[in-house]
C-alpha cells in the first residue's frame, strides 16, 4: 500500500468526518442529545474522566478541547465550573451539530474550525487546561508534531488531560472469528485504512473518502508528549472500554487487556537566567 503524505491523510480525513457527520446525526441519540443539553450541569463524561478532571482543577479556568466533535464533550467541562470552554475540531460539519447543541444550552463555548497542525494564533499561551478524549490520537500521522502543537495552546504550568483508548486494543479485532488473537502489530507502522463512512455502531455500505487511522505506542506517545516540553504528572491503564460497544467483550476477563488510559502533562514553566554550564566547562 502507498503511503499518503502527511497533508494528504489529514485531509482526506477530514473529508471523511465531513462525510460521516449526516450518519451520527440521524440517530435517537442525537435528538436525546438535544433535549439533555439544555440542563446546566449537563455531563456526558463518564465516571473515570470527571474524576481525573476534578483532580486537576477545571473550576474557574479557561479550557480548550482538541477534536471536539459534536462539542458534547466540551459543553460538559461547564458542569465542571470551567469559566471558558474553546472547542476545536477540522470537520465543518460536526462544529455545525455542536453550535446546533450549543444553542440549546445555557452554556456558550466557542467552537473553531482548525486542523490541529495549523491552530490560530490566538490560541497560543491562552489556556489552563488542554483536554483530549477517545478518538483523536489515532487520526494523527506524526504524534510528536500533534503533542507540539498541543503544547502551544497551554499557558506555563498549564496541563494536558488525555482520556485514550490502549494502544495494545489496536492487535485486536472485535468482529474477527476468534477476537481474543492478535490480528496486527503492536509495531505497526502503516496505518488501518478505511473507504466507508466513520460511523461508531456496525457498517455503513457506501463509498467515502479514505480514513487512516495511525496507531501509536505508548512509548512514541510518552516521548511525543514529553518531547513537546510536557511533564508527565499521571499515567493510568484501565480494565473498561471507553471505545465502541464492540469492545465491551474485553471487559471482566481472566486475562485481563488493557483497554483504556489517562494520561496528564504539565507545561514546564518558562526558565529565567543564564543557561546551565555545558559538562565539564569550568
Amino acid at each position: 500500500m502507498e503511503m499518503p503524505t502527511k497533508e494528504n491523510a489529514i485531509a482526506s480525513n477530514r473529508d471523511a468526518w465531513n462525510d460521516s457527520a449526516r450518519h451520527h446525526k440521524d440517530t435517537p441519540e442525537w435528538q436525546a442529545r438535544l433535549t439533555d443539553v439544555g440542563h446546566g450541569d449537563f455531563s456526558c463524561l463518564d465516571e473515570t474522566l470527571t474524576e481525573l478532571l476534578e483532580q486537576v482543577g477545571v473550576d474557574g479556568k479557561d479550557v480548550v478541547q482538541l477534536g471536539c466533535n459534536n462539542g458534547r464533550e466540551s459543553l460538559s467541562l461547564f458542569a465542571l465550573g470551567a469559566c471558558s470552554v474553546v472547542g476545536v475540531d477540522q470537520s465543518g460539519a460536526f462544529l455545525d451539530q455542536a453550535r446546533e447543541l450549543a444553542s440549546r444550552s445555557p452554556h456558550a463555548p466557542e467552537f473553531i474550525e482548525a486542523d490541529i497542525h495549523h491552530l490560530p494564533h490566538e490560541l497560543q499561551g491562552r489556556f489552563d487546561v488542554a483536554l483530549i478524549t477517545i478518538g483523536v490520537l489515532n487520526w494523527m500521522p506524526d504524534i510528536g508534531e500533534f503533542f507540539r502543537h498541543v503544547a502551544q495552546t497551554l499557558k506555563p504550568g498549564g496541563a494536558l488531560v488525555v482520556y485514550e483508548t490502549h494502544p495494545f486494543l489496536e492487535m485486536f479485532d472485535p468482529e474477527a472469528a476468534d477476537p481474543y488473537r492478535p490480528e496486527s502489530s503492536y509495531f505497526r507502522s502503516e496505518p488501518f485504512v478505511q473507504n466507508q463512512p466513520i460511523v461508531y455502531e456496525g457498517k455503513v455500505e457506501q463509498q467515502s473518502a479514505a480514513s487512516y487511522w495511525f496507531v501509536h505506542t505508548l512509548g512514541a506517545i510518552f516521548t511525543g508528549a514529553i518531547g513537546a516540553g510536557l511533564q508527565i504528572s499521571h499515567f493510568k491503564e484501565y480494565p473498561h472500554s471507553n471505545r465502541e460497544e464492540l469492545y465491551d467483550r474485553y471487559q471482566q476477563q481472566t486475562a485481563q487487556l488493557p483497554l483504556c488510559f489517562s494520561l496528564m502533562g504539565v507545561k514546564r514553566m518558562a526558565r529565567h537566567g543564564p543557561p546551565d554550564k555545558p559538562v565539564n566547562q569550568p
